[in-house]
């Protein structure tokens, strides 16, 4: 992937959380934009009530989708994820997903605490745009 990560002085370095706070497309580049992904099979049935599984297939979900443009998490330029009753101790689970998918280009990136989302039964959602030069 061609884009470039800025992270500037004089903000907090966000290395450690998983994220970057800047990225630049180059013109000319393509744009895909990934609806929210939960942690749902092909049913749409979330596959678990534990928080960290929901990240985990959440994240292989988005994967999926991203592959069918021949595209991977390291592609990934944004993600906006929503988490019910957020907490401290579920960031870890985000930025492990994120890490081990975005290696060493993480995207920029806002996680939204919300008292629920579409289903009862969905802990967290996350939505994606992903860059093709």
């Amino acid at each position: 992937m061609s884009h470039t990560i800025v992270n500037p002085d004089g903000l907090h370095d966000p290395a450690p959380f998983g994220y970057s706070h800047t990225v630049a497309i180059p013109s000319g580049t393509e744009l895909i934009l990934v609806a929210g992904q939960y942690g749902s099979d092909l049913n749409g049935t979330v596959v678990s009530a534990d928080f960290g599984e929901q990240v985990r297939k959440a994240f292989g979900n988005l994967g999926v989708a991203l592959a069918a443009h021949g595209l991977d998490l390291s592609d990934v330029v944004q993600l906006r994820t929503y988490v019910v009753n957020l907490d401290f101790d579920k960031l870890g689970a985000i930025g492990q997903a994120v890490g081990s998918g975005c290696g060493d280009t993480p995207p920029t990136q806002t996680v939204i605490g919300v008292a629920g989302l579409a289903m009862p039964d969905i802990l967290f959602e996350v939505e994606a745009v992903a860059a093709r030069a």
